[in-house]
């Protein structure tokens, strides 16, 4: 009897790990479905893809910021990226940052001469952020500067470097 009963465990607990391949969980769509033989059913056997983005994911590509000039801790922070916009009139900055309210773009200073345009951008902590906890994710922010003069063969220098 307890050797039947062993034997009985074992063969229980070998089995619990592992399910017959119909009962596993796909994640793609068969080419072809299968074959149903009563039309009115669906098969059930049939999987669904599997997303790994949230119905609620942001856009793709740099999020659109604008200085909020109330921020605290505030420290220069370099761009990755300068280009000008709107036939030179305007510099649109990239830069990798926090997540919001924990980093937020307080101001952006821009210094004009006849050679160059040093933009440094500011980044702090919003007054929002107070007692609260933040994740450490990198998210790629940008925002677009205003010149006094179009760029024209004028060079652009990042001020925080």
């Amino acid at each position: 009897m307890t050797a039947t009963l062993l034997a009985g465990s074992l063969a229980l607990a070998t089995a619990c790990g592992t399910a017959p391949p119909t009962e596993r969980a796909s994640a793609s769509v068969p080419a072809k479905p299968p074959a149903v033989s009563n039309p009115g059913v669906s098969n059930p056997a049939v999987s669904v893809p599997v997303t790994t983005t949230p119905p609620n994911a942001p856009e793709e590509g740099p999020k659109p910021v604008k200085p909020t000039g109330d921020a605290i801790n505030v420290h220069k922070i370099r761009w990755t990226q300068a280009k000008a916009v709107s036939k030179g009139k305007k510099v649109r900055l990239t830069w990798w940052s926090g997540v919001e309210p924990c980093t937020v773009l307080d101001k952006v200073k821009v210094k004009e001469t006849s050679k160059r345009v040093t933009i440094t951008l500011y980044e702090g902590t919003s007054p929002k952020a107070r007692n609260m906890s933040c994740i450490m994710i990198a998210i790629e922010k940008t925002t677009t500067v205003k010149l006094k003069k179009p760029l024209g063969t004028r060079k652009i220098v990042d001020g925080a470097k």
